[in-house]
Order: structure tokens, then C-alpha cells, then sequence
């Protein structure tokens, strides 16, 4: 039979006709294989009659041809719960991984996707989830090229567990680091701050809380290009994940030993957030987001940078909110004219949240 047969093994489409994940589907068998090429596959490659390799081979031209040096980050995502307003956990672990890699100055390009499922975890779930991820890398441009797939018994996991890992490429003589920062420098973000956070704890349903709050899970690589493009200078930039703003700053200024200050008249929080933090004793400021960039940037650059961030769909809510001062600690300016110490986070706010 000649290799390239219709009905050689590599040209049957195999489905998934399974409607739950059983220990089988992490066996290496037949059922495996049914769940790799009927819908992993079929979903980041569409192209299931490609002989299936353990790796991914990818020609080092195009990584040449864009820059000077690899990026590469992986992360973990075991959200609760699986499916919330704004976003699920598929599209979560593409936007997440796509951000380390954008804030770092990289250009994301390629992905592995690796899952942990529970036995008995409904397969149209799986199937949500992973549509959604082939669809958020469509949008970021990246490519899911490898992965892996393991069963555990019931009991043992929460239903979907997701690693990734990422490459980019980083572009020529643009490196922001905490350590570039000085005295003087404008502190941006691209827009409302804790809506991911409140979102999922309005979304577990445990304080019969009612909101339309939906979580700001975006990709950045896109409004990243168009601050780089004018500003490739930018000091430092980081997402505001875990944590929230006053992390993130905090992590600026013990990295580079000087302050920050913001204004709070200046800080872009949404007034249903704010409510759901009065209510609960939440601070925003330390609440998680899933497509928030903070980017410090020269002085004299700060509103070129705040225009090229308006202009794009992640940023038109973009605003300067603080500076960089030479005192080594993070302040917020109230609209009383007083100032108050945002310290490190102590404990965990919403644990389970990406």
C-alpha cells in the first residue's frame, strides 16, 4: 500500500466520541490517541496527517531574522473555576504566557501546551477550553506546536490543570529591565486595574455577589509593538498579574532601590470593583489582572508612549499614574494631599485565580 494511502493510519481522521476522560485517555493507547489527534491536534494544527513527533522542529531562520535573542517562559494555570466572565482557562494560559513574553521586549512565537486532566472530566469542557486557546493564539499570532497529555484518578486534580511554555524572540536593542529605571521616569498602565480578580470572585459564587465584572484576559504583545515602536528605550514593563499593581511596583522599586509614587485621583479602577473591594475589605491596588501592562518610560517620552498605547484596542484607556522618585519605597498621593505606604501583599487575597 502505497505510504500516502487515504487509509493509512495517518490519513483517517480519528474522533474523540468519548463524553468523559477516563484513565484510558492518558494510557498511551488507542483511546490516547483518539483524544491527541481528534481534538488537540485537529484544534492548534488543523493538519492531522502529519507524521506526529515527540518535539517540535522549528528552522532557527525565522528566529535570525527577528531579533538577537530567544525568549522562553512557562507557566501554570489552574483557575477556579474553569469557565468565568471574560475568559476560561484555555485562553487565560495562551494570553498569560503570550504576556511574559511581550513585557520582556520579546515577540511571541511558539507554544506548548500541556494538560493534566482529571478522570471524569466532561470532554466537551476539554473541548471548550481548548478551542478557546487555538483561538487566543490565532489572535496573538503564536503557534501551539507541542504538548503533552496526562490522566490522574478522580480526586487527585480539579478537573484541568494547563502548562505552557513559550519562545519569542527578542528584538534588536530593545531590553527593559527593572534595572533601567530612574529618577524622574513616568509610570503608565493600559487601563482598569483588579477586573480579572474580582471577576473570579464573583464568579465562584460563594458570596452570592451579583456583577457584570468581566475579566480583562487580553493578549499584549500587539500594544506592546506599538510602544516599542516609539519608545525603544522603554525602562521596564511588567503585566499585573498575581498581586496586582502594588506588586509589581514593589518589585520595581526593590529591584532598582528607588521609589515610586502614584497619584490616586490618576489610578483608572472601575466603579463596580471598587465596590466589591469596599464591600469585602479588598484593596484593587493588589487585586490580579489578565491584560494590564505597567511600562515605566522615560520623562520626556511619557505622552509619545501614552498616544501609542491609546491607539491601540488593549490600551485606549491608558493613563500615567506615578513616577519614579529617588526614596525606596512605594507611596500612593491621596486626594487629600496625604500619602500612604502600598507595602508587599501579606498572605494571599484570592488564591487559585490563573
Amino acid at each position: 500500500m502505497p505510504p500516502h494511502s487515504p487509509s493509512t493510519p495517518h490519513q483517517q481522521k480519528r474522533r474523540l466520541r468519548d463524553k468523559t476522560i477516563t484513565l484510558a485517555h492518558g494510557s498511551g493507547g488507542s483511546a490516547m490517541q483518539d483524544l491527541i489527534e481528534g481534538l488537540l491536534v485537529d484544534a492548534f494544527q488543523g493538519d492531522t496527517s502529519a507524521v506526529l513527533e515527540d518535539q517540535a522542529r522549528i528552522p532557527l531562520a525565522e528566529f535570525i531574522a527577528r531579533g538577537d535573542r530567544l525568549a522562553f517562559t512557562t507557566d501554570s494555570y489552574v483557575v477556579d473555576p474553569l469557565f468565568f466572565p471574560g475568559g476560561n482557562i484555555g485562553e487565560l494560559a495562551v494570553n498569560g504566557t503570550v504576556n511574559d513574553l511581550a513585557v520582556s521586549g520579546a515577540i511571541p512565537l511558539y507554544f506548548t501546551c500541556s494538560l493534566i486532566l482529571e478522570e471524569g472530566l466532561s470532554v466537551a469542557t476539554l473541548r471548550l477550553a481548548i478551542e478557546s486557546m487555538a483561538a487566543a493564539a490565532k489572535v496573538a499570532g503564536v503557534q501551539i506546536v507541542t504538548g503533552d497529555t496526562k490522566v490522574v484518578p478522580k480526586g487527585k486534580a480539579d478537573k484541568l490543570f494547563v502548562n505552557t511554555a513559550g519562545i519569542g524572540v527578542m528584538r534588536h536593542g530593545v531590553t527593559p529591565a527593572i534595572g533601567n529605571l530612574q529618577p524622574g521616569d513616568a509610570i503608565l498602565v493600559n487601563g482598569s486595574l483588579g477586573n480579572h480578580g474580582a471577576a473570579i470572585l464573583v464568579a465562584r459564587g460563594e458570596l452570592s455577589l451579583e456583577s457584570e465584572i468581566e475579566s480583562d484576559c487580553q493578549p499584549l504583545n500587539g500594544l506592546v509593538d506599538e510602544i516599542v515602536a516609539v519608545c525603544p528605550q522603554v525602562r521596564a514593563m511588567r503585566d499585573a498579574t498575581r498581586g496586582g499593581l502594588a506588586t509589581v511596583l514593589n518589585e520595581f522599586a526593590d529591584g532598582a532601590a528607588y521609589g515610586i509614587q502614584l497619584e490616586e485621583e490618576a489610578l483608572p479602577i472601575d466603579g463596580a470593583v471598587q465596590g466589591i473591594c469596599e464591600l469585602l475589605g479588598l484593596d484593587p491596588l493588589y487585586l490580579a489582572n489578565e491584560g494590564k501592562l505597567v511600562v515605566a518610560v522615560p520623562p520626556d517620552d511619557a505622552e509619545r508612549v501614552l498616544a501609542a498605547m491609546r491607539s491601540h484596542p488593549a490600551g485606549t484607556d491608558s493613563c500615567i499614574i506615578g513616577r519614579v522618585t529617588h526614596h525606596g519605597s512605594v507611596t500612593l498621593k491621596t486626594a487629600f494631599g496625604t500619602e500612604r505606604v502600598l507595602d508587599r501583599l501579606v498572605g494571599d487575597q484570592l488564591p487559585r485565580i490563573c
